[in-house]
């Protein structure tokens, strides 16, 4: 396969949603980098998080790319975009091959284990007999751990960062309040591409409270005019970064994936969170962060309470639950321990 590529793959059948509805035609973006080794035993599988996409390179410097831990010299890396995103994969701007409109704010509901049922079906495809490791972060660690619960016998080992073994409470409150502010704009519901562009950006402004922290705010927002009574540093940053996500991603997806997040529940059916997690046989690092508010470091501490010989570790970050994406060095120290550990005992 080429060294560093994206692909396509459209489902050579129906999905049927965990919720009863049906996707006749799926499709799935995805990216590869390096080359499968004689043995076929070096596949790096990615999940991402809330609004990336599938090229991990760009949003996951430091840690995959050249001369990075996951380096595609050595690994053939993988990442898929999930369903109801807006790079690529099936999602609510996807027009209907039969009509040739798309569903927007009718998009059906997606949850984690659908994810899972695209990632599933392209392993399938390009026919990766085991995975070497599967690692994601927030949303994309709610992929991993259900997948691993799913296929047990398939992973070598699992990654999980600033994850939890179900959304909680916290989270879906802060999911709703976004969602508030998208529905509050009258475009939303004129189901154009651009619509809820405005609700879109109110709700990137109420995230970036739950990804930041109170120390990482005062440090970098902080005025240096004391005198100032308007126009802060502050309040442009969150316009900022508000623009940012309006002009890449869209009102629809980010409600469709957002509520798929709410979904996550790995003991669903299961005999609750304990069996569920006792069924992973993969070899596990779990990885909190000090100042997560999001997911807080207690969930992932129970991960590892329940996944048998878990590894955990927590990082000493500013940043708050974006701190798994912007500590690479960290990530990697801890990667290190964990494989030599892997390895040695």
């Amino acid at each position: 396969m080429p060294s560093e590529d994206a692909h396509v793959f459209r489902l050579p059948r129906a999905l049927r949603l965990e919720n009863g509805a049906v996707l006749p035609h799926v499709e799935v973006s995805y990216h590869t980098y390096g080359r499968l080794n004689a043995t076929r035993d070096n596949v790096v599988w990615v999940c991402h998080a809330l609004t990336a996409n599938s090229d991990v390179l760009d949003w996951w410097p430091g840690l995959v790319g050249a001369g990075c831990h996951f380096d595609p010299q050595d690994w053939f890396i993988v990442c898929a975009n999930v369903l109801g995103s807006c790079y690529g994969t099936t999602g609510p701007l996807t027009p209907d091959p039969a009509t040739g409109k798309a569903p927007f704010q009718h998009f059906p509901l997606v949850t984690i284990r659908d994810m899972v049922a695209v990632h599933e079906a392209l392993r399938e495809h390009l026919a990766l007999g085991r995975v070497h490791t599967l690692l994601g972060g927030s949303l994309g660690g709610q992929q991993a751990v259900e997948w691993a619960v799913q296929r047990p016998e398939l992973f070598d080992n699992l990654v999980l960062l600033a994850t939890s073994t179900r959304h909680s409470a916290w989270g879906i409150a802060f999911n709703e309040a976004q969602r508030l502010a998208i529905f509050a704009d009258a475009t939303y519901h004129e189901a154009t591409p651009d619509g809820g562009a405005a609700g879109l950006r109110a709700a990137r402004a109420v995230a970036l409270l739950s990804y930041r922290s109170h120390s990482a705010y005062g440090q970098t927002q902080t005025d240096a005019d004391d005198e100032k009574l308007d126009d802060f540093l502050a309040s442009s940053y969150q316009r900022y970064q508000g623009d940012k996500l309006v002009a890449r991603f869209d009102a629809y997806s980010y409600v469709a994936l957002s509520r798929a997040m709410d979904t996550h529940h790995v003991g669903r059916g299961r005999g609750g969170v304990q069996a569920a997690l006792g069924r992973i046989q993969a070899r596990t690092l779990v990885l909190g962060i000090t100042s997560d508010v999001l997911f807080p470091p207690s969930e992932q501490q129970l991960l590892a309470r329940y996944i048998r010989g878990a590894m955990y570790a927590e990082m000493d970050s500013q940043y708050g639950h974006d701190g798994f994406l912007i500590e690479t060095a960290q990530i990697t120290h801890f990667l290190e321990r964990f494989y030599v550990q892997t390895y040695v005992h």
